[in-house]
């Protein structure tokens, strides 16, 4: 790809704090969007994103939903007209979906799957929301089957840390890139694992509350199923990556498959960061809640200039980010 070339990521479960959506419900149009997401998922999103305890947003059932409605929330506010808030309506339609060219590409790791495919126009807000709402309630009562969780293991040699795993008997859950790998299975191999760490490596607990992306979450896959089979899917229409493999997955049909099947594969977060390099990405922005993946970037992608949309505070940089781009010609 010649010229710039901007992506857009979304999140993961586990990115969430207590009251990050506050300072958002400010910014035109997102809390009617909240509210209309709100609707679609059954729960009270603006509540949970901005009075909820962390031990509430922790549960999987409501930290998903909160996760991506947040992202398809804030989307439209990196193309608004400064001057009076609007979104831009030759970037965005009327809710958020990105119009061809707005940006070159779109991924979101593990539940911010679904945020990016919606976005990308493969789902309708609505059905994404009523997907997610059914993925986490699925995972949940997955997780609550047997006592598991995850970990993040930061540095150390890459074979060792694999060894690792299979010593104690866990799963590499998510394979994020630039010396990131997260374990995950039952609570007291993780803490085994925390005791007997790799070589020149940390090990960290996660807020999630079970074993995602592994085996233990095969009765989720079922559930997540048969919610899928009454979605309707259109093709992307914008470049769309995929955590199974890290390629552009160009179906719709082939994006909601594999979107099933991953709840119980690993997130290749590394491949998508090599897509990304590959293409040339020359800016990328993470949507909130921000800050994880603009960490891993900040690793995987040298001399790319990346923006973590945490607050609106940081949506002047964003929108900077994204003008300069597309006057560059997006493709």
């Amino acid at each position: 790809m010649v010229g710039d070339v901007l992506a857009v990521v979304a999140p993961g479960q586990g990115s969430q704090t207590p009251g990050f959506l506050s300072p958002w419900l400010d910014v035109p149009g997102v809390t009617s969007r909240l509210q209309r997401l709100s609707e679609a998922s059954g729960l009270d999103l603006v509540r949970h994103g901005t009075e909820s305890d962390a031990d509430t947003i922790r549960d999987t059932a409501v930290a998903q939903p909160l996760i991506v409605a947040a992202a398809l929330a804030t989307f439209p506010t990196l193309f608004a007209d400064d001057t009076d808030g609007d979104d831009a309506d030759d970037d965005v339609d009327a809710f958020g979906v990105a119009a061809p060219g707005a940006v070159d590409a779109l991924a979101g790791h593990s539940v911010g799957e679904i945020a990016a495919a919606s976005l990308a126009g493969v789902l309708t807000p609505e059905a994404a929301m009523a997907l997610i709402a059914e993925r986490g309630r699925a995972m949940a009562e997955a997780a609550a089957a047997v006592a598991t969780g995850m970990s993040a293991v930061l540095g150390g040699d890459p074979a060792e840390v694999s060894a690792a795993l299979d010593r104690h008997g866990l799963s590499p859950a998510n394979l994020n890139g630039a010396g990131q790998v997260v374990a995950a299975g039952p609570m007291d191999a993780l803490a085994a694992l925390a005791a007997d760490p790799p070589a020149r490596a940390r090990v960290l607990p996660l807020k999630v509350a079970g074993a995602f992306h592994t085996s233990y979450m095969a009765p989720a896959i079922d559930a997540l199923a048969r919610a899928a089979g009454a979605a309707r899917t259109a093709d992307p229409v914008v470049r769309l990556l995929s955590n199974a493999d890290g390629a552009e997955v160009r179906s719709g049909q082939e994006v909601l498959d594999r979107i099933v099947a991953q709840v119980g594969r690993p997130v290749r977060w590394d491949l998508c960061m090599a897509t990304l390099k590959d293409l040339g990405v020359t800016g990328l922005v993470e949507l909130p809640p921000a800050g994880a993946l603009a960490g891993v970037a900040k690793r995987a992608l040298p001399g790319v200039e990346i923006v973590a949309v945490k607050t609106p505070a940081d949506l002047e940089a964003a929108r900077e980010l994204v003008r300069r781009h597309r006057l560059a010609g997006v493709a």
